[in-house]
């Protein structure tokens, strides 16, 4: 077992928290040592209290899901004797009313394309057979039924 951390940090620097108009942009810094400025969609809040550019709580949970998923299919596919030498993905997360009534991403969509090299290429049985595995074993993708526990702490 390992633990992973991340640290979010948001500041009212600016406009008025009590009337709604102050700016939502906050920072990830990861265990790593790399800082990612983050915000809420622009669709969910719109400019200027939101920031475009920066990270969003959902494209990153697409990005998790998309990245979890590259990286075991590239160990099973190294393991099978697959030679890779490119992948990429155009994953796509839909944000829409769950059975609960409630927004969440009902859906992620990969769409993974790998380049192989050298003799040894996958016929289409094989491919799906390798994204299946890469899916049931990835970690995000089995995250969505973690617990989520929430534990307070209070500023001195």
């Amino acid at each position: 077992m390992s633990n992973h951390t991340a640290q979010l940090k948001w500041t009212l620097n600016e406009g008025d928290f009590t009337t709604n108009r102050y700016s939502r942009a906050h920072t990830w810094s990861f265990d790593g040592g790399l800082t990612v400025p983050a915000s809420p969609s622009p669709s969910v809040v719109p400019a200027p209290w939101s920031d475009e550019s920066a990270v969003d709580p959902e494209e990153a949970s697409v990005a998790s899901v998309s990245s979890c998923h590259l990286l075991w299919f590239l160990h099973l596919a190294r393991v099978e004797g697959y030679v890779i030498s490119a992948y990429e993905d155009d994953a796509v997360g839909t944000l829409a009313k769950n059975a609960a009534g409630k927004p969440a991403i009902t859906k992620v969509e990969l769409r993974p394309l790998a380049i192989f090299e050298g003799e040894k290429q996958p016929d289409t049985a094989a491919l799906d057979a390798l994204h299946h595995a890469a899916h049931d074993a990835c970690f995000i993708v089995n995250l969505v039924t973690s617990e989520i526990v929430c534990n307070p702490r209070i500023a001195n």
